[in-house]
């Protein structure tokens, strides 16, 4: 065959590919605009935030619900803060519910996103944040303890992460708090950290099952916050972490709201599948 004809060929077949190869690019554009179209994400959407009675889980809940979504507010016992949870929402004009839940109990967890289901009619962001913390050298640790652990951190993510898998509307997200601790953890949190590095193997699985749907998956890890859950091991617990993290403070609840609000956006929408890491520089 001549160069000529060969030539020919290639391209009467780069012609007859073009208008394919249009469509594809003008479907992309399309997706690009609607992506950056600036119109709130959460708008007609809902979001359920286990563990969101104080600290991490209520600024998370509360922030979701200024970014346009209803959300349902889980607590284990304190039923006060949790419904003052959900006033604070409703004050700032967006909806809420309040269910108590022990996410260690799969009936429980199965309950909890039914009645989300049964107020928003579906679901859309999954905030798996409920945990427990107990420290101390292993020879020392009770059984008691590290069973509780163990049931919170670790069954009960799995009870979550599993509803959230079966449940969670296309394009949506699904996060999961671990901690910072997980890089380098010190003398008496083996057990701890172990619960936490649960999260980015649960996660990094479960965004490769979830392919297909458009739903990320992601560990949000945050350093030192300042919570009541880190304040119950005293003011000893906390020296010289300020010292020793690059911006000189402890993390605020509203710290690791706003990463896990930034992930919930179209802004973080090609981030799947990662463990974020939000501790102020703390190594």
């Amino acid at each position: 065959m001549s160069d000529t004809n060969s030539s020919r060929r290639t391209f009467l077949a780069l012609a007859a590919a073009a208008p394919a190869a249009l469509a594809i690019g003008g479907a992309a554009v399309a997706q690009t605009s609607e992506a950056s179209s600036g119109a709130l994400p959460g708008a007609g959407r809902a979001a359920v935030v286990t563990g969101s009675s104080r600290g991490i889980g209520a600024a998370t809940a509360r922030r979701l619900a200024r970014e346009g979504y209803a959300v349902t507010v889980n607590y284990l016992t304190n039923a006060d803060l949790a419904a003052q949870v959900v006033r604070d929402i409703e004050t700032a004009g967006g909806r809420a519910i309040v269910r108590q839940a022990d996410v260690a109990d799969p009936a429980a967890v199965t309950a909890l996103f039914d009645a989300n289901d049964e107020a928003f009619g579906g679901v859309d962001i999954v905030v798996n944040n409920a945990g427990t913390i107990n420290v101390g050298p292993l020879a020392q640790m009770t059984d008691a303890a590290f069973d509780r652990m163990i049931a919170t951190n670790v069954k009960g993510s799995f009870n979550v992460l599993r509803e959230a898998a079966r449940r969670t509307r296309d394009g949506g997200r699904i996060i999961s708090l671990s901690s910072s601790i997980i890089n380098s953890p010190p003398p008496g949190t083996a057990a701890y950290a172990a619960t936490k590095a649960t999260q980015t193997f649960f996660s990094n699985v479960l965004a490769k099952e979830l392919a297909g749907r458009n739903i990320s998956v992601n560990p949000v890890a945050p350093g030192a916050v300042d919570t009541q859950l880190l304040r119950q091991h005293g003011e000893a617990a906390l020296q010289g972490i300020p010292e020793a993290t690059p911006l000189r403070r402890l993390g605020l609840p509203d710290d690791i709201a706003n990463v896990i609000a930034l992930l919930c956006s179209q802004d973080g929408a090609w981030i799947d599948g990662q463990t974020v890491f939000a501790n102020g520089g703390l190594g």
